[in-house]
């Protein structure tokens, strides 16, 4: 598991991004219950998830809504399968608007560009 904290401040919302190696939705399921045992990211606002398996997308936005398909199409675009990978969103009391997709995005495209992925 590869954890990136604090790589974006906006309005007091808080991001990070996590992810690591992932072939089914139990592997998920298992990833978030252990990324959450750190009770930071338990008492995080949303942790937004996504994989590729075998070509088809897994995805959860765990109520920011959008946010999956935002992981999905980064994905799909960098053909990183069988590699789930969750930003995580601590609610700074100001709504975002747009700007939470676009906060989406650069968290995806920083695990991206920093994680060291087999």
């Amino acid at each position: 598991m590869q954890i990136f904290n604090g790589i974006i401040s906006d309005r007091g919302s808080k991001y990070a991004v996590s992810g690591g190696p992932c072939t089914s939705p139990e592997e998920a399921k298992a990833f978030i219950k252990e990324l959450c045992r750190n009770k930071k990211f338990a008492k995080a606002t949303h942790n937004s998830w996504a994989f590729l398996q075998d070509g088809q997308a897994v995805k959860n936005d765990d109520g920011e809504a959008g946010a999956g398909l935002v992981i999905v199409r980064m994905l799909e675009r960098a053909k990183l399968e069988n590699h789930i990978v969750v930003v995580t969103r601590w609610y700074g009391g100001k709504h975002l608007g747009g700007d939470r997709f676009r906060h989406v995005q650069d968290a995806v495209r920083y695990y991206l560009d920093h994680a060291v992925v087999k």
